[in-house]
């Protein structure tokens, strides 16, 4: 009698072997994305000591994330050719150098030229997306590539640990002690991962060829989806402690504790998003989630106002602003919902793009990478521009119209209104 293929994936030393090679690539990447947005702390002492703009703060953030988003593409193409393992562990020991040397930078444009080479370390999801997630059958692949990508959740790491360190002893010690850590990180990723020749893709089509594949509607709408909930992620993770301490007057570890309330969820949470997507679909997943961020991001928007009113009583003044808790828990909830969003959209292309996983995933973790780059420098402009420091969330309240418009049109008006199974029923 043959064997089931779901029987036969059932290998208990293969299926121990995933495993091991899913848990240790996460932790990978979440050291990874500690360090990717160590400026969302650390460039807050830096601000004041070089007396920057808004608009010089958000291009300071934005940095590594430039570098960690132009890199994609070309590392998801090398995953797929030379395998994970050893994509994942050069990656690692190249940004140990430059993570160390941040802590002796003493000028602006010190911080901006360390900053691209620390960001190499933000390429490191197109690497682990394609890689994990060929460990896995199909129909847990969205599971897979959703705990991997957890390890956002190494923004909420950087919120906890770096304030310690910098009230401590300094913020040059934070860099010294990722290093450290990353080093730590690459001897155990060495150890516990794992190759297998059959997830390799050989190919010969260039780079150029590549990029072709934006040409593909679908891949230009996907990349418009993870823009918002990966780049989004992104620049709030690196804006939200300086917000705190402008808005409410916080102490740094006070804002840092707050601002971890969005970006733990909008990591960890991921692993559920892929369960979700695998049993709803990746299509059902995303359009809640663009839903949920427009009603949180359009509360979030409105500006701490007072106006008076002429009463029967004379002139009276109102108040009206979001206090700091209910900011915190629309924040909250905002993490969630792009958490499973980041895992919806990577359930798309496993769907749709089987054999090309690692290219596309760079691709579009390209557009995600570059939201996060261009959103901080646009937080900052307008900051400077109008004063209101809500303005970030206004301009990610258009962001999201922008996808909840295109998803319509290009999903939503295609589906049945009742399945046909349920039509038939009722005839």
């Amino acid at each position: 009698m043959a064997t089931s293929p779901s029987a036969a994936a059932v290998d208990p030393r293969r299926n121990a072997q995933a495993w091991s090679v899913l848990l240790v690539s996460t932790l990978a990447f979440t050291a990874c994305f500690m360090v990717w947005m160590m400026f969302g702390v650390i460039g807050i002492p830096i601000r004041k000591m070089l007396n920057l703009s808004s608009t010089q703060f958000g291009l300071l953030t934005a940095m590594p994330v430039l570098t960690g988003s132009l890199i994609r593409v070309p590392l998801g193409i090398w995953t797929d050719k030379y395998g994970g393992r050893i994509v994942m562990a050069v990656l690692l020991a190249l940004t140990i150098p430059a993570i160390w040397a941040m802590g002796y930078a003493t000028e602006y444009w010190h911080f901006l030229v360390i900053g691209l080479f620390v960001g190499l370390a933000g390429g490191s999801f197109s690497v682990g997306t394609p890689y994990v997630a060929r460990w896995f059958p199909k129909h847990r692949q969205g599971m897979a590539m959703g705990v991997y990508g957890a390890g956002n959740s190494g923004a909420a790491v950087n919120k906890f640990v770096a304030p310690v360190i910098l009230v401590a002893f300094g913020w040059q010690a934070v860099p010294h002690v990722y290093a450290a850590i990353m080093l730590g990180v690459l001897v155990l990723f060495w150890i516990f991962s794992a190759s297998d020749p059959a997830h390799l893709v050989p190919s010969n089509v260039k780079f150029t060829e590549q990029l072709k594949a934006l040409k593909d509607p679908r891949v230009l709408k996907y990349c418009q989806y993870y823009s918002i909930v990966f780049g989004g992620y992104v620049a709030l993770a690196l804006w939200m402690v300086q917000y705190y301490v402008g808005e409410y007057g916080l102490d740094i570890r006070v804002a840092a504790l707050l601002a971890a309330c969005f970006s733990l969820p909008g990591g960890v949470l991921r692993a559920i998003g892929g369960v979700l997507s695998d049993k709803y679909g990746a299509h059902s997943v995303t359009w809640w989630v663009m839903w949920v961020s427009w009603i949180c991001l359009f509360l979030l928007s409105y500006p701490q106002t007072d106006f008076t009113v002429l009463t029967v009583d004379g002139p009276r003044t109102f108040h009206i602003g979001l206090n700091v808790y209910a900011f915190t828990g629309l924040m909250f909830i905002l993490g969630i919902a792009w958490a499973f969003g980041k895992a919806s959209v990577f359930k798309y292309i496993s769907d749709d793009y089987p054999g090309n996983i690692g290219a596309i995933s760079g691709i579009v973790g390209l557009a995600g990478g570059l939201g996060g780059f261009v959103l901080p420098i646009l937080f900052g402009v307008l900051m400077d521009w109008t004063g209101v420091r809500s303005s970030a969330f206004m301009l990610m309240y258009g962001v999201v119209w922008v996808s909840l418009i295109w998803m319509y049109f290009t999903e939503v008006r295609r589906t049945d209104v009742m399945a046909p199974h349920t039509a038939a029923a009722l005839r």
